[in-house]
């Protein structure tokens, strides 16, 4: 009687598991598992902040989820979004904000970014403003070409020399900083 029970036993977990048609189950498995690779391969990045420069907005250590796909279809980054730049290959990225857009012409005097000519409020930099300038070669303001963009980090309370900001191409965008 005990042997009967654990086969029904058996049976009934085997069940369970994998329903009536276990090779339909192991097939669904299977592709519910590329499924997720290709979305985190394709879709949607997680990337931890490395670095201070993008504070008070996002903290050194905190994980954020990038959007791959945000900008197809002919849509491009606007003024304010927070995007990961590659800097080399899939891995290695920049998370920054876009304060420039092609066309714009770009300056940073004493700390404040102008943006043809006006002063950018940037409500989300918090602290002190450094004496950065930017370009520090070249004529001033610069202008932005087709398919160029202006980031910098949040943080302008660190030295212009440890941060990494600057104009980028288009195609370095690797997505939208979601949350």
């Amino acid at each position: 009687m005990a042997v009967g029970m654990t086969t029904t036993w058996l049976d009934s977990l085997r069940t369970f598991a994998f329903g009536k048609r276990p090779v339909v189950t192991l097939v669904r498995i299977a592709v519910l598992v590329i499924a997720t690779g290709l979305t985190f391969k394709y879709v949607i990045l997680l990337r931890k902040i490395e670095s201070t420069s993008m504070l008070p907005t996002l903290r050194e250590g905190s994980i954020h989820v990038i959007n791959r796909l945000a900008y197809l279809q002919g849509r491009e980054p606007a003024r304010g979004d927070i995007v990961a730049v590659r800097t080399s290959g899939e891995t290695l990225m920049y998370i920054k904000r876009v304060v420039g857009l092609p066309g714009d012409q770009v300056e940073i005097r004493d700390g404040q970014v102008f943006i043809n000519g006006d002063p950018f409020d940037e409500p989300y930099v918090k602290n002190r403003r450094r004496a950065w300038s930017w370009p520090t070669r070249g004529p001033r303001p610069r202008t932005l070409q087709k398919d160029e963009f202006f980031i910098v980090g949040d943080n302008r309370s660190m030295s212009q020399e440890q941060h990494e900001f600057g104009v980028i191409d288009r195609r370095r965008i690797a997505g939208k900083v979601q949350w």
